[in-house]
């Protein structure tokens, strides 16, 4: 699914894109080695209250029981959105680029 919330991919960020499920602004999330992803970076909601994020650990323990969940993420070099599975709260928080932790 192309995000119209994704900005315009050329190589310069213009500005963050925003949650298509709560309207937060999303963040940069750097990506681990080796994941065969264009980019160095995903934007990423991590917002603990979006519907998205909050709706998936129901959702992944009723089809798969499972508890984890997913969070909205966008590849800039695409541009399409997708879920980040996560395993807790704070899964990969840690990853979020130092410049985008106050936006």
């Amino acid at each position: 699914m192309q995000s119209s919330n994704a900005p315009e991919v050329s190589g310069k960020l213009r500005e963050l894109p925003i949650c298509s499920h709560c309207g937060h602004r999303m963040v940069r999330m750097t990506l681990p080695d080796n994941t065969g992803f264009k980019s160095e970076f995903f934007y990423v909601c991590f917002n603990d209250d979006c519907p998205y994020f909050v709706d998936g650990w129901r959702w992944m323990w009723e089809h798969y029981e499972v508890k984890s969940s997913y969070r909205n993420r966008i590849n800039p070099v695409t541009g399409k959105e997708g879920p980040l599975p996560v395993w807790s709260k704070d899964a990969m928080k840690d990853r979020i680029l130092p410049q985008d932790r106050t936006a």
